[in-house]
């Protein structure tokens, strides 16, 4: 779905464990690190979706997370021209991104819940380490999600980590 500005609808997930460290998804085929992210659906709200894809993604369902909180407004990036394919038309990202806490063990985490496995495997990595290893096009978006989510972060777990 596009907004009238040529953005697709998305959502994004800061997916974090009990120590403050964050999922880092390898996508399959060596095609790099990611958060897990999806698009919105035509009637979808942003939080329906990040369920959605948190389950296609991850295999997690929402009693495997908590929502710590969500992104103020809408984060936008543009695709490198290059990687401008579907929908037509579509000149990049506009992202609500979630935080959520996982309260399941690791073991819940599998990618066969979809027709297609977005990641081949994970880790968790310190806060700040996705800014670094992101694609360019997606690290001034990274920095900003991480850096609006940190007091979240902070709170939850009662201290400041990094």
């Amino acid at each position: 779905m596009l907004d009238g500005d040529g953005f697709r609808l998305n959502v994004g997930m800061v997916l974090m464990n009990a120590r403050g460290q964050v999922f880092w998804g390898q996508r399959p085929r060596n095609a790099g690190s990611q958060f897990p992210q999806g698009g919105v659906d035509e009637g979808e709200s942003a939080e329906q979706a990040m369920y959605r894809e948190l389950r296609e993604e991850t295999g997690l369902n929402p009693d495997d997370v908590k929502v710590l909180g969500r992104t103020q407004d809408w984060v936008r990036y543009h695709l490198p021209r290059r990687f401008r394919r579907k929908p037509p038309g579509c000149v990049g990202q506009k992202q609500k991104w979630f935080l959520l806490e996982l309260i399941s063990d690791d073991s819940a985490i599998h990618f066969d819940t979809g027709t297609k496995a977005e990641f081949a495997g994970f880790e968790w990595v310190s806060w700040w380490y996705p800014v670094g290893q992101v694609v360019p096009f997606k690290r001034d978006v990274y920095r900003r999600v991480l850096s609006e989510m940190l007091p979240i972060r902070d709170a939850a777990l009662g201290h400041v980590v990094d």
